[in-house]
């Protein structure tokens, strides 16, 4: 795991930006995998800025809150369409997403990571890491060889999504492509920002790889590329 430190996440997402932009310009790039919430916007804004001349490129949603109005703008579907999608200048018909609904969720998400194992796999992915350690919504426990899935969430992560919703929606299920799918992915690039990621990204990077935090099966993957602000590196205590 490549840890790559910046005194600031505008810093860092723009390091980001460079590393995704070549990621995205090898010829062999065909699929990219990409997740929702705040921590990648502001990499989705700079790359907006320079999008990725591949009109082969297909995007596919990371996850989705399950039991949030499919209208939602705050969906991951509606963000990512909004954000990467329509922003970056790829084909509507090369997005795929999950469903929120409640009944749906689970056989869309196997029915997204068949359309991925046909496709050949995810050549780029961009995650960000979860207070309590989780990748998507595969919260601690998550075995690495998990398929896709709906799952009941942390209470850290039911808080969070509080936030991320105003108030106006705290869903408690998430529906998330597998661990097998996200550590299959060629290259790997990972997002945290802020002093209440530190413990999360030591776990992630230093300590002993283990399902209480999912992130740390990235210590194992051939490319991982950490892009982090000083105080979420804080507890790295001299590793990087």
């Amino acid at each position: 795991m490549k840890l790559l430190i910046h005194d600031s996440p505008a810093l860092a997402n723009s390091a980001a930006a460079d590393t995704l932009s070549s990621w995205l310009a090898f010829p062999d790039v065909r699929s990219l995998m990409v997740a929702g919430g705040n921590t990648p916007l502001d990499l989705y804004r700079r790359m907006s800025d320079r999008p990725p001349a591949l009109p082969q490129l297909t995007v596919f949603a990371l996850d989705e809150y399950v039991g949030v109005p499919c209208e939602e703008p705050r969906n991951c579907a509606n963000l990512l369409r909004r954000s990467v999608v329509e922003a970056w200048g790829i084909s509507p018909d090369r997005f795929f997403a999950v469903s929120s609904i409640d009944s749906e969720a689970l056989a869309s998400v196997r029915a997204h990571e068949e359309r991925i194992r046909n496709s050949g796999g995810l050549d780029v992915i961009v995650l960000g890491l979860g207070q309590n350690g989780h990748l998507g919504f595969n919260e601690p426990g998550s075995a690495p060889d998990s398929a896709g899935r709906m799952l009941d969430l942390d209470p850290i992560s039911i808080e969070a999504n509080r936030k991320w919703f105003g108030g106006d929606f705290a869903p408690a299920k998430g529906v998330t492509v597998g661990l097998k799918t996200i550590l299959a992915a060629r290259r790997i690039l990972i997002l945290a920002f802020g002093a209440h990621k530190a413990s999360a990204v030591s776990a992630m990077a230093v300590e002993p790889i283990t399902d209480r935090c999912p992130a740390s099966f990235l210590q194992a993957h051939p490319c991982v590329h950490a892009f982090l602000d000083n105080e979420a590196a804080a507890g790295l205590n001299g590793h990087q």
